[in-house]
């Protein structure tokens, strides 16, 4: 766990940015798939996680990735109106 925390320390703040957009589309996707209700936290996530990764790309100069995410927010936002 030490080893972890260590590793974990040595992130630049492009690389949190990067990998907790990466987990939360992850979960994201799981719980939309899974059909047990949760889609309006799955549809939330979506919208996090893509401010998360549209920031990285944005400092990145990622630019075809930064435009992905203002279609990932905007299907994030549609969602989560549809199942509210």
């Amino acid at each position: 766990m030490l080893r972890l925390m260590r590793w974990l320390s040595t992130w630049s703040s492009a690389q949190w940015l990067e990998w907790f957009g990466v987990i939360t589309a992850i979960v994201y996707s799981l719980l939309v798939a899974s059909n047990t209700g949760l889609e309006f936290i799955g549809f939330t996530l979506l919208l996090v996680s893509s401010f998360s990764i549209g920031l990285w790309a944005y400092l990145g100069g990622h630019r075809g990735i930064l435009l992905l995410q203002f279609f990932y927010a905007t299907a994030g936002v549609i969602g989560m109106l549809r199942w509210f």
